[in-house]
C-alpha cells in the first residue's frame, strides 16, 4: 500500500499523527483493489456525471439559532440571537449566518424536518433510516449505495468519499456500506490510528523526491505489463491506474487552488470547541476539497462539521461555530454556481435531531427529536424557499411535515435514481432506497 503524507494534525488520542492518502488498500480492511474494481465491474450500470456532497453537523444544530427563530417568542425560549433578512423577500435567518442570508436564493430551507430517530449517530443523516430496522448486515449509507448503482465516472476517483476525521462519539463516524460489502464502502483518505507504511522500498523521506516516486511507478508498471493477459491482470491494471495516477492526490491537494478562492472558505479552526482534541473541529477546507472531488468525478463525498451538543454554553458555542460554517457554506454554494456544477451537484447540510426550545439552566439546548431543519442546494432543485414550518415556539411542525426518507428520495431522484429502485440484501430479498418517502415536489 502507499501512503502520501500530508500536514501533522492532533486526534482524539492526542497524539500528532499525519493526515495521509492510503491508496492501496482504500482504508477498506485490506480489501484488494483489483477486488474492489471487480466488485464495480459487477455492477453494470452506466456512468453520469450527477453527484452529491453531504455536510453533517453533528450532536443535533439547533434550529432556532440557525434558520427558524422566534424573535416573538419569551427570552426563555428566544435566545440570544436576532433574526436578520436574506435575499429572497420575507425569509429571515440568524444573524450568525449573514453570507448565506446573502445567497438564500439558492437555497432550500426544510424547516419541518420530522422522523428523527433520536440517536446521536450519524446514521440516519446517510442513510435515511431507523437505525433498529436495518436488514442482515446493515443498511448501506448513500455513498456506499453510489458506489454499487453508479460506477466510477473515472477510474482514478473513489465513487464516494469520506472526508471527515475520527470523531470520539463512535457513532457519529460513517456507518460504511452495511450489506453491499467492504468493495462500497467509500473511500477515507485521513486516518488517526494506523502506521505509516512502505511501498518498493520509498519511505516517508524519499516521498518528497517525486523524481524517484515516478520512475519507481514506471518500474512497477513495466512489471505489471509483462503479467496481463486475463480478467484477473486486467483489474490489476486498473488497479495499478488509480494506484499511479495523480488526479486524485490533486484533486484533495488544495495548495493547488486558487488562493482567493481558498480564502473564501475561511480558515479550519482546530480548537474553535473547548473539546474540538476529540475530533469536533471546524474544517471549511474539507467543503473545498468535497467540491474539488465532485468536479474530478466523486459522485459522494460526506464532511462531518464541528459539534451542535450544547447542553451548556449553546450561545457561546454558537458565536464561535455558526459563522464559520456560514462561511464555508455560502462559499461552497457560490463556487458550484460560479463553475457551473449546480445543475449536476446536490448539497444537503443537516444533523440527526433539533433542540429543545426552552432554554436549560446551563445556557444551553436539549435532544429534540420532534423536528429539525435541513439546507438544500444544487442540483437542479428549485431553491429560494423555504419548505414546512413549526409552530410558535419551534416544536412541532405545523406545516408541510419532510421526513428524512423524503429527502433521501429527492437525492436519489436528483441523482437519476428512481426512488422505487431495490438492491439485493445478504438473503437475496430485494432492500428499497427508500421504503415510505416521496420526492419533494417543491423542489423538483
Amino acid at each position: 500500500m502507499l501512503t502520501l503524507f500530508g500536514k501533522r494534525i492532533d486526534l482524539c488520542d492526542r497524539t500528532p499523527r499525519r493526515d495521509f492518502l492510503a491508496i492501496g488498500s482504500l482504508a477498506m480492511g485490506g480489501l484488494s483493489l483489483p477486488q474492489l474494481l471487480s466488485a464495480e465491474q459487477a455492477a453494470g450500470i452506466r456512468n453520469s456525471q450527477k453527484s452529491v456532497i453531504l455536510i453533517y453537523l453533528t450532536g443535533g444544530p439547533p434550529h432556532q439559532d440557525m434558520v427558524d427563530l422566534k424573535p416573538d417568542a419569551p427570552s426563555e425560549i428566544r435566545g440570544d440571537f436576532s433574526p436578520i433578512e436574506t435575499n429572497v423577500p420575507g425569509v429571515q435567518i440568524s444573524e450568525l449566518m449573514p453570507r448565506l442570508a446573502k445567497i438564500t436564493d439558492k437555497l432550500a430551507i426544510v424547516r419541518s424536518l420530522v422522523g428523527s430517530d433520536g440517536r446521536h449517530s450519524s446514521f440516519q443523516c446517510v442513510t435515511g433510516r431507523r437505525f433498529a430496522s436495518q436488514p442482515q448486515g446493515g443498511s448501506p449509507e448513500i455513498g456506499s449505495v453510489l458506489s454499487k448503482l453508479k460506477p466510477q465516472v473515472d477510474s482514478s476517483i473513489p465513487s464516494a468519499l469520506d472526508l471527515s476525521i475520527h470523531m470520539a462519539h463512535l457513532p457519529y463516524n460513517l456507518p460504511g456500506p452495511g450489506f453491499l460489502g467492504k468493495a462500497y464502502a467509500p473511500f477515507k483518505p485521513t486516518g488517526h490510528a494506523m502506521e505509516d507504511t512502505v511501498l518498493q522500498g520509498i519511505d516517508e523521506k524519499r516521498l518528497g523526491d517525486r523524481q524517484t516516486l515516478l520512475a519507481r511507478f514506471d518500474e512497477l508498471r513495466r512489471k505489471t505489463d509483462e503479467g496481463i493477459g486475463n480478467d484477473t491482470n486486467e483489474l490489476t491494471a486498473r488497479a495499478l491506474q488509480l494506484l499511479t495516477s495523480n488526479k486524485l492526490a490533486d484533486a484533495l491537494d488544495i495548495s493547488k487552488e486558487d488562493p482567493k478562492i481558498r480564502e473564501r472558505y475561511g480558515k479550519d479552526d482546530t480548537k474553535v470547541l473547548s473539546y474540538s482534541h476529540l475530533g469536533y473541529q471546524s474544517l471549511t477546507s474539507k467543503f473545498l476539497q468535497a467540491r474539488r472531488l465532485v468536479e474530478a468525478g466523486a459522485r459522494c463525498v460526506t464532511v462531518a462539521y464541528a459539534d451542535f451538543d450544547w447542553h451548556g454554553g449553546n450561545f457561546a458555542n454558537g458565536r464561535k461555530v455558526i459563522p464559520l460554517l456560514d462561511q464555508g457554506l455560502s462559499a461552497l454554494i457560490s463556487d458550484l454556481h460560479e463553475r457551473g456544477l449546480d445543475k449536476d451537484v446536490s448539497v444537503v447540510v443537516w444533523g440527526e435531531f433539533g433542540r429543545t426550545p426552552k432554554i436549560n439552566k446551563s445556557a444551553g439546548r436539549d435532544h429534540w427529536p420532534n423536528v429539525a431543519f435541513a439546507l438544500l442546494a444544487g442540483g437542479g432543485m428549485r431553491t429560494g424557499q423555504v419548505i414546512g414550518a413549526t409552530n410558535r415556539y419551534a416544536e412541532e411542525a405545523t406545516e408541510r411535515p419532510v421526513h428524512f426518507q423524503d429527502v433521501f428520495a429527492t437525492l436519489y431522484e436528483q441523482l437519476g435514481i428512481p426512488a422505487s429502485t431495490t438492491i439485493p440484501d445478504l438473503t437475496g430479498r430485494p432492500q428499497h432506497l427508500v421504503d415510505n418517502g416521496q420526492p419533494i415536489a417543491e423542489l423538483i
